[in-house]
Parts: structure tokens; sequence; C-alpha cells
């Protein structure tokens, strides 16, 4: 038998590469003579990097300027590719990343993109034709200005003065000084990965639906909007692009600056890091499917990686196994996926917190007990 192990990361406490090592080592003392292959995914977010990575990219580490200005390191990756380009994998969380910082009003308005712009610049100078940005998990409401000022752009206020990084400047621009740009950005593909259909502004944008989440009371939502706004509008008459599109609103915005300047794309996160990672030929050769992550709910059912791979399983004719932290959905509606069974690590941990603290031991056990099941 070859089975395919593919889960999402159990976030708070797996990554995915090891809950694919639990669920491998639960599948194994039930089928002792299986290949049991193990593929972490990922839809676009945090867990990008580490999927890619998995499936065969180097990992490199850069100090960059994090969301409030302290350093952080970060990581990200690069592959060579068979046309002699190279495709760099880049994620917002790394460089700008809201574990960086404290969740309140100031820093919701401090925060900035710049680390990110200085992760894309060094994997220009690695090589890259190709770079694809992972959204999630960040700090900032920035519109993307911070990414596109580490990359030489200055966009100036009333005075000509360049506007502070963060995205309570935004309402401050009035003109773009293009002539620092990186000229690298023009020759570059830029794929986008974003889950999220939000604008860049409004009552359903970036700022409205994310920034209280990275500490925004109501004050500072209004100010991130109108800068946002702003920034939109600064773009267009710069550029000629309308990037208040669709998609837009994802990681505080930061699409917008890539739209305007660049020739990036917006993709569906899982189709794009599963077609990074080769996961249509891992899928060709496998008998049985297990996948999962920490907690299986009806946003799952929406498109997230698990499901999204369980969706393709079922179009070639593989069953499909979940093991998840919890699972807030339906056998019927799993069913209607292809899943054919699934267990929770609620089930066999005597607690939930026992369940988070020994995710890995649980994983494993799920496993076995599902497949004994099955």
């Amino acid at each position: 038998m070859r089975i395919l192990i593919a889960p999402d990361k159990f976030k708070g406490s797996l990554t995915a590469a090891e809950a694919a090592a639990a669920i491998a080592e639960g599948a194994l003392r039930v089928y002792p003579d299986a290949v049991a292959t193990q593929f972490p995914i990922a839809d676009g977010g945090e867990g990008t990097l580490e999927a890619a990575v998995s499936a065969g990219y180097e990992e490199r580490l850069n100090a960059v300027v994090g969301p409030i200005l302290a350093p952080v390191g970060a990581a990200w990756a690069i592959r060579k590719n068979s046309d002699a380009g190279a495709t760099a994998v880049l994620e917002t969380a790394q460089a700008s990343g809201l574990a960086e910082m404290e969740p309140n009003p100031a820093n919701a308005l401090r925060a900035h993109s710049y680390g990110c712009g200085q992760l894309i610049a060094a994997a220009l100078d690695a090589g890259a034709t190709e770079i694809v940005l992972g959204l999630g998990g960040s700090a900032m409401t920035d519109g993307g200005s911070g990414a596109l000022r580490a990359l030489g752009l200055k966009p100036l206020d009333a005075a000509g003065n360049v506007v502070p990084l963060g995205g309570g400047s935004l309402a401050d621009i009035v003109a773009l000084d293009m002539s620092g740009l990186d000229p690298r950005l023009s020759a570059v593909t830029f794929r986008i990965a974003v889950d999220v259909q939000n604008p860049l502004y409004g009552p359903t944008g970036a700022a409205h639906v994310f920034g209280p989440q990275k500490g925004a009371d109501e004050d500072a939502t209004e100010l991130l909007d109108a800068g946002l706004r702003n920034w939109a509008s600064v773009l267009r008459e710069s550029t000629g692009r309308d990037v208040n599109v669709p998609g837009a609103g994802a990681a505080g915005g930061f699409p917008a600056s890539f739209l305007a300047f660049t020739n990036a794309t917006l993709e569906g996160g899982f189709a794009l890091v599963a077609g990074l990672t080769g996961l249509a030929g891992q899928l060709e050769n496998a008998d049985l499917v297990i996948t999962g992550e920490g907690s299986m709910d009806s946003q799952s059912l929406t498109g997230k990686a698990p499901i999204a791979l369980a969706d393709a399983a079922r179009e070639r004719g593989i069953p499909v196994i979940v093991v998840a932290g919890r699972i807030l959905v339906t056998p019927e509606e799993l069913a209607e996926h292809g899943v054919v069974a699934a267990a929770q690590l609620l089930d066999v941990a005597p607690s939930v917190e026992d369940a988070v603290a020994n995710a890995a031991k649980y994983v494993a056990w799920a496993t076995t007990q599902v497949l004994e099941g099955a």
C-alpha cells in the first residue's frame, strides 16, 4: 500500500511536518509494509515555507526589520528551475508577523511590511525570476507600502518629506518618488497566494475585517481604512491601476502595492502551493491519502488545504482519511469530499490541554485507531 500523508499544521501544537511524522507512525503500526510518503501541505498562509522546504527548496535566513522596527530573523526558500531561472518562496509572517508585535492600537498604526521588501530584495539578489508570496499571520495594515519602501519607493507628504513607515501614515501621502524603485521588479514574476476575497478598503476591507485582530481599536481602524483608501488613490494616479480588487485586502492590503508596480497575480493558495511542491505527482502514486489539521470546521470546507486535497483525491478515486485536533463538521459533510473515515484527538486524549501538550502522541494513536476501524 502506498499512503500519502499530507496534513496541514495543527496550529499551536504541531507543524505540518511534525503532524505528518506522527500520522506516519500511527499508520505504520497498522500497515508496517506500506510505503508512507510524508508531504506537508499548506493553503498559502503560514506553513507555505515549510511545505516548500519539505519539497526540496533550499531554506535561507536573513536578518530584516520587523513590523515595529526591532530586527527579526526571517526564513525564506529558493529552488533553481529547469529553465535556468529560480523560484523563491516568502511568507509575510516571517518578516512582518503578528507574533513579533504586541497587538494594541499604537502598534496597529505603526506596523509595516518593510522586512518583507528586504526578503524580496534578498530573493532578487539570489537570482529569483519568480517570487511566491504566502500571506497570513501579518502584523501590518500598510497596503504593502513598507515593502516597496525597502525596494526604493519614497512616499511623500505635502511638504515633500518621506512619510513614516506604517499604515497610520498612509493618509498623509500625496505623491510617490519612483526614481529609486528597484528595476528588477518589472522583470520578475510575482505570484501571491490569497484565499480571501476582501477588497483593500471599505466595510469588508483589510482595516475593518482584520485590523482588530492586530490591535486596532475603532479610531485606529478608521484611520487605517482612510489610509488604505488614500494609498489606492495615489497608486492609481501613479500607475493607472485600480488595486481595490477582491483579495487585495489580505495581509493588511499587502497585495495592493504589487498589483500596482509589478505583474503580480493573485492565486488560490492551495492550488499555488500544490503546483510548487509537486503534490499532483504524489497523488498519482497513492492508494490512500491521510490528511488533517488542528480544527476541521466549516471554514475548512471552503477550500482550506486538507479539504482541497481531499477533493483532488476524490477526483482520482483515492479514499481519504482525516485526523484532526477537533472535528466540528458532520461525517456526511466530510463524505461529500471523499473522506471515508475521520478521527479527532479529543476522542483519544483525556482533555483538551493534554491533546495540545502531547499532540504528536495522540495524532499517532488516533491514526492507528481510525485505520483499524476503517
